[in-house]
């Protein structure tokens, strides 16, 4: 039981990664920031993530062709379009430009950062895990997700907050050279 526990949190945490960095990011351009605002958000991603895996695991052997061709080209392009639309937006001197507010900007967000977590479901489905095991996975992916975001959004706008626009600049760009990564299998 310590074993699946322990396995489901590693997974976990390895997945969120760039959830955290997407949330951090993109939270450099709010000058506020409230448990309103951050909640719904983490909450998007956690069942965005979780979601995704549990469809990867639901589906796996019909996914994993598709999967294999296409998921880098996906990531990269989200990452580029919200990376790319943040730099922009600092350059031009919009104001709260390609932060996580409204529905369509964390499902992009949320979907760019959860090809991986499909791509897990379908490794776990193809490798035949025990159900108790992909269960005890998707609930750590949910809780640590949701976490990482929490925490990504809270120290983005106070690094934000500090630096301004050339923070904005910075994580627009690192989201593209994530993407990048991806797209390269670097990532």
């Amino acid at each position: 039981m310590m074993t699946t526990i322990i396995t489901a949190v590693l997974l976990a945490v390895s997945l969120c990664a760039d959830c955290f960095a997407v949330s951090s990011c993109s939270s450099v351009t709010l000058k506020t920031i409230s448990w309103r605002r951050v909640l719904p958000v983490a909450l998007g991603f956690g069942v965005i993530q979780t979601g995704l895996m549990a469809l990867g695991w639901g589906f796996g052997d019909l996914f994993v062709n598709m999967v294999e061709k296409v998921a880098h080209w996906i990531g990269f392009l989200l990452l580029l379009y919200v990376g790319g639309s943040m730099i922009i937006e600092a350059l031009k001197g919009g104001e709260e430009s390609r932060n996580l507010d409204g529905v369509r900007n964390v499902v992009i967000g949320g979907v760019a950062t959860s090809i991986d977590a499909f791509a897990v479901g379908i490794s776990l489905s193809m490798g035949r895990v025990q159900s108790v095991q992909v269960c005890a996975d998707l609930v750590a992916v949910f809780l640590v997700t949701m976490l990482s975001v929490i925490a990504g959004m809270f120290g983005g706008q106070m690094i934000g907050r500090r630096f301004g626009k050339a923070a904005e600049i910075v994580g627009g760009s690192v989201l593209v050279l994530i993407g990048l990564g991806i797209l390269l299998g670097l990532i």
